[in-house]
Order: C-alpha cells, then sequence, then structure tokens
C-alpha cells in the first residue's frame, strides 16, 4: 500500500505531488491521458499570489521566462493598476496551460515523482485504513489517502459521494484552436450575449476562437459545426473554419464541494469546485489548494500530526475558494454588453476609482488577500508572509528563499543577538523547524490593508501563511508548534 494517490496530472495534481514529494512522501500520480502533451492552450496564467507560491518553491523564474508580465487587473469594463501593490511580484503572468503544465511536469519529476499515464481511474472505496483505487484496465491500487485532482467531472468526488451543489449554467462560450479561410478581425466584440474574438497563434496559421453561444449548448464535446454555426451568428460567417487541433465548450455553471475531505478521500482544483474563467482564477485556485493540503497530508501520513489536520485544509481552503467563486459569478454578470450592464459597469467603475476601493478589489482579484482564520490578533496572522529582504547572520536573503524546501519557519526579528541561549526555543520541534535570526528595518504592509506594527517573531507554515505572531496571537509559541506541526 502507497501512501497517497494523486488522480490527475494537471497543475493542482502536479503541485500537489510535488509539495509531497518536498516533505518526503513518494506519492503515486495516476493519469488517464496516455502524453504528457495537452490538446490546445486551454487556461491562459495566473495572478500575483500564484507566482508568489511558486517563487516560494524556487521555480516562479521557469514561469515568468515563457509568459507575459501585465501589471493590471480587470472589473468589468475596469481595469485596476495594481503596480503599488505591496508584493514582489504586483503583476499577473499571460502563460498558456499547455507550457505551463510542462514546467511543473519537469519540475515534479525533478523531485523524483513518477506519472503512470494511460491509468484511468474508474472508481474509489475507501474503508477504515486505506483506499481502494480501481482503474479501466482492471488494475487496482491501494493507499492510505487518495487525492482527487481529476476536473471538474471528478470520478473520484462522485464514487466518494460528496455533494457538488451550485448554480447551473444561463450561458456556455466554445474555445477552439481552428486553421481559417477568410482573415478575422482584430480583437475581441462584445454584445448582448458575450464575448466573441479570434487571436491568431505563434504559427501564423491556426487562431485561437472564443465566443459565446445564443443560447446554453448542450453537453457533451461539441463539433466544427457548432463552432461554425456560434461565429456565424456573431459575425455573418465562420470564417471558414476548418482542421481543428481542439473545440471545447464551457460554462458559467458554478459548483463547489460540499466536503474537501471525507475520510481517506480529499479534494484539490477543479474537482473541488468550477466556475466561469472570467477574472483567470482557475489554476490558481487549484494551486493554493495544493499548497495548503501537501504539507498537512505529508505530516500525517509521515504520522507526525493526527488525521485531524487534514480537517483544516477544508476549514481554510472551502471559503477561501467560495469567496473566489462570487467575484467570479459578479465579473461573468458584467461581461454582457446590454445597456443594463453598462450602466451598472458603469457606476461600478466610478465606486472603484472614487472610493480607493479598487485597490483592495485587486488585491482579492490577485489573490494576495487570502486570510485564514487562526483566531484573534496580530493583523498577520492567518495571511501570506510578506516575501521581506531579510538580513541573516549568513548574509542577505529572502522569505521565498527559505521556504523553498518547504519546512515551517520561525523568523525571530527581535533585534542584536545576544551570547547565551538563543532566545526563540522551538524546543521539541527543533528537528522540524528552521529557526532564523533575522532583521527587517522596512516598513510592514499588507495588501487590502496597508501599514502594520512589526512584528518581533513570527511562524510561517510551509504555505507562506503566519501561523503565529509574538505578543499578537491569543495562544503561546508550543501551542502554535503543537497545532501544527505535531
Amino acid at each position: 500500500m502507497t501512501g497517497v494517490i494523486v488522480v490527475g496530472s494537471g497543475p493542482a495534481g502536479m503541485m500537489l505531488a510535488g509539495e509531497l514529494a518536498l516533505a518526503g512522501i513518494e506519492p503515486t500520480v495516476l493519469e488517464r491521458r496516455t502524453t504528457s502533451e495537452l490538446a490546445g492552450s486551454r487556461a491562459g496564467g495566473f495572478h500575483s499570489r500564484t507566482i508568489e507560491i511558486l517563487d516560494q518553491r524556487g521555480i516562479a523564474d521557469r514561469f515568468l521566462a515563457e509568459g507575459q508580465i501585465a501589471q493590471t487587473a480587470r472589473f468589468g469594463d475596469t481595469v485596476l493598476d495594481i503596480g503599488d501593490l505591496p508584493t514582489r511580484h504586483p503583476y499577473g503572468l499571460a502563460l498558456w496551460q499547455n507550457r505551463i503544465e510542462p514546467i511543473l511536469a519537469g519540475w515534479i519529476s525533478e523531485l523524483g515523482v513518477r506519472v503512470e499515464r494511460g491509468r484511468e481511474v474508474i472508481g474509489v472505496v475507501q474503508d477504515e485504513a486505506g483506499v481502494d483505487v480501481a482503474c479501466a484496465d482492471g488494475t487496482a491500487r491501494r493507499a492510505a489517502y487518495v487525492v482527487g485532482a481529476d476536473g471538474g467531472r471528478s470520478v473520484v468526488r462522485r464514487s466518494a459521494g460528496i455533494d457538488f451543489p451550485g448554480w447551473d449554467a444561463t450561458r456556455s462560450n466554445l474555445i477552439a484552436e481552428v486553421e481559417v479561410a477568410e482573415q478575422p478581425p482584430a480583437g475581441m466584440r462584445q454584445d448582448e450575449t458575450g464575448v466573441h474574438g479570434l487571436q491568431p497563434l505563434p504559427d501564423g496559421r491556426t487562431y485561437r476562437v472564443v465566443t459565446t453561444e445564443r443560447a446554453v449548448g448542450p453537453a457533451g464535446e461539441p463539433a466544427l459545426a457548432d463552432l461554425s454555426a456560434a461565429l456565424t451568428a456573431v459575425y455573418g460567417t465562420d470564417f471558414g473554419v476548418h482542421d481543428p487541433t481542439w473545440i471545447s465548450r464551457f460554462t458559467d455553471a458554478t459548483r463547489q464541494a460540499a466536503a474537501y475531505r471525507d475520510g481517506r478521500i480529499l479534494l484539490v482544483g477543479d474537482a473541488a469546485h468550477i466556475h466561469y474563467p472570467a477574472g483567470g482564477q482557475g489554476i490558481g485556485l487549484g494551486i493554493a489548494d495544493a499548497v495548503n493540503l501537501g504539507w498537512k497530508l505529508a505530516q500525517v501520513v509521515a504520522g507526525v500530526s493526527p488525521p485531524s489536520l487534514l480537517d483544516t485544509y477544508h476549514d481554510e481552503r472551502h471559503p477561501a475558494d467560495a469567496r473566489a467563486l462570487r467575484l467570479s459569478m459578479a465579473q461573468t454578470t458584467l461581461q454582457r454588453a446590454d445597456p443594463r450592464t453598462a450602466a451598472l459597469n458603469d457606476v461600478v467603475g466610478d465606486l472603484l476609482t472614487a472610493t480607493g476601493a479598487g485597490t483592495r478589489l485587486a488585491a482579492r482579484i490577485h489573490g494576495l488577500d487570502v486570510t485564514y482564520d487562526l483566531g484573534d490578533g496580530h493583523p498577520l496572522l492567518g495571511r501570506r508572509m510578506p516575501d521581506l529582504d531579510l538580513d541573516t547572520p549568513k548574509g542577505p536573503t529572502r522569505v521565498s528563499r527559505l521556504l523553498h524546501e518547504a519546512r515551517p519557519l520561525l523568523i525571530d526579528l527581535a533585534g542584536p543577538g545576544t551570547p547565551g541561549p538563543r532566545r526563540l526555543d522551538p524546543g521539541g520541534w527543533a528537528g522540524r523547524i528552521r529557526l532564523v535570526d533575522a532583521r527587517y528595518a522596512g516598513s510592514w504592509r499588507l495588501p487590502a490593508i496597508g501599514a502594520v506594527t512589526a512584528p518581533t517573531a513570527v511562524l510561517v507554515r510551509p504555505d507562506g501563511h503566519v501561523a503565529w505572531v509574538e505578543d499578537g496571537s491569543a495562544q503561546p509559541l508550543s501551542a502554535a508548534l503543537t497545532r501544527w506541526f505535531g
């Protein structure tokens, strides 16, 4: 029996596998696709907090080298400047999923993670001791825990009987990569139905097409004839579309798993939540799920922490994801070009500009204001730790560099050291915690909050969120260490 089986090797599944590997747990990844090649470009990038997370693992530069950055966020018709947000990465990254996945695959390969391809999971059954996983080829596996990272139609979620409540689709879009016989107009078009556009791809021959259908399309894979009809309804011609690389349909259906954990079965990414891609938060939410769960699951499998630690995954990520889903629904509503929506966009734009609320909303869109409820105290508690430039006895470094190994950090910021015993003593946790003496003379600013009082010490979890602040937490350090690290 293996420790953890991850079902699905999309971005969320690969990120989780990498997190487990960093923590010393060797996962088994089962993927139904027979090749790592992803047909079409799919999703188009991610936001500031996702780049921060990748920086915490030392791999952000791999993505930045291949994508294009933009210091903006959009809400309806309003463009929000995020250049002044207090983050090392005040921008989003445009990068297609068919480039994101190979970079993640390269990273987890370096960590020794092996993906078994052509393994389509058709069902999971758990008991008190483990989970049995059945595959379409007749093989079976058993693991202590199984994580469904197998998308919106998750077999793992359905097998576990986890409800997937939410809102049905009110619109559908076709997205495709095709060749054309006629030159289409440049740019995007927005009308009362939705958004439409044809964008040339680097090969100079293929176009990426997005169009909103006049009525919600049927379930199942669309055909070239569906794309032709949808384009003709908008443009009066289909531009002679032919030879599609791929065609897919997505809707504004918004759903969230009622539970992210059922015993030994857990969900991440689209298996846990689906939404319309307005705002571009899909991949980022899945990666945030993975880094929240990975270290916790590793500690439970290793016997360091009790299984109850896994309940905090649902407690933290379910409300954070629900908030992002509501934001996506609001953004979707503002994408129509009818007079009433235009009027609403005008009012919203005025409010965002006049009140300064645009900065707070931009931080929310980019995932920089996520706060886990870890009790009352210092504003840092439960928030992401800023990526500060620190002075340490070993020289200057950044907080993100200290997190490359995905180990917890106890950072003492209390001023010049003195001879004798260290001021902070992690005690029995010394082998699990990295204790760092550091100095930071700059101001402390948090997105959506602004300046906060400088702490004298912080305990930072492997996911980059602050678990304890000296004189700013209701519990002592020993209690925080016990709660989070066994």
